[in-house]
C-alpha cells in the first residue's frame, strides 16, 4: 500500500513539475481584488464627470451616434483609463512577481512569455477597434461593451497558459459584453460588473484557493 502511494505521490510530482514549465501558475488573487478596486473607482469617476459636465444621462450618451463633445471629454476619458489600467497593472505586477518568488518561480519565462503575448493580441485589436469607433464613427456606446469581448476573447486565448480560472473568468466578461450590445445604456454599469466586481471575486477565490493556504495548494 505504501509503495502504490509513493507511485501515485512521485505522479503528482512529475504531474506538478510539467506543469510548472508548460503553464504559468503564479497569478495573485490580490492582483484580482485590486484591480477590480480600481474599476469601480475608474467608473464611478465617469459616472460623476457624466453627470456634471454632460446636459442628458449617459443612456442617452450611448445611444447618440454620432455623438458631439468637446475635447474635455475625451481627455477625461484617456486620463481616467489610462490611471486605472496603469494602476492595475503595478499593483498587479508587484503582487504576481512577490507570488512567483515565493513559488520559486521565475517572473519571466517562456510560460509568462506564452501567456502574455496569447493575451496581447486580442487586446491590442480590441483597444485599435474601439478607437476606429471613438474617432472615426463617434461611436461611444459600443466602446465599453466591446471592450469586455475582447477582454473576454483575450482571457480564454491566454487560459491555456496559465490556471483554470481564468477560462471561467473569460468566458463571464464575454456574455457581460454580449448583454451590453444588447442594451447600450447599461454598458458602464455591465463594464463595471466585468472589470470591477467579476475581478474581486475572481480575486477573492483565487487567494483562498491558492495562496491563504499555501500548503494545500493544487495546480490541477
Amino acid at each position: 500500500m505504501s509503495q502504490k502511494t509513493d507511485h501515485l505521490q512521485q505522479l503528482a510530482e512529475i504531474k506538478t513539475m510539467m506543469e510548472r514549465s508548460s503553464r504559468f501558475l503564479s497569478l495573485s488573487g490580490l492582483s484580482g481584488v485590486f484591480a477590480g478596486f480600481f474599476a469601480l473607482a475608474g467608473a464611478a469617476a465617469f459616472y460623476i464627470f457624466v453627470n456634471q459636465r454632460i446636459g442628458y444621462g449617459y443612456s442617452e450618451l450611448a445611444h447618440r451616434l454620432p455623438i458631439d463633445l468637446d475635447m474635455d471629454f475625451y481627455t477625461f476619458c484617456f486620463v481616467d483609463a489610462g490611471a486605472t489600467l496603469f494602476l492595475a497593472l503595478a499593483v498587479g505586477s508587484y503582487f504576481t512577481a512577490r507570488k512567483a518568488k515565493e513559488d520559486g518561480q521565475r517572473i519571466w519565462d517562456l510560460s509568462v512569455l506564452r501567456f502574455m503575448f496569447n493575451l496581447f493580441i486580442p487586446l491590442a485589436t480590441g483597444g485599435l477597434f474601439c478607437l476606429i469607433l471613438l474617432f472615426k464613427y463617434h461611436w461611444f456606446g459600443i466602446i465599453p461593451p466591446a471592450t469586455l469581448i475582447f477582454y473576454g476573447l483575450a482571457l480564454l486565448n491566454g487560459s491555456k497558459y496559465t490556471l483554470d480560472e481564468v477560462r471561467w473568468l473569460g468566458i463571464s466578461e464575454l456574455i457581460l459584453g454580449l448583454i451590453g450590445c444588447l442594451y447600450l445604456g447599461y454598458g458602464v454599469t455591465l463594464w463595471a460588473i466585468g472589470f470591477g466586481v467579476l475581478h474581486i471575486v475572481y480575486g477573492l477565490i483565487m487567494y483562498i484557493r491558492y495562496e491563504a493556504k499555501p500548503k494545500e495548494k493544487k495546480y490541477w
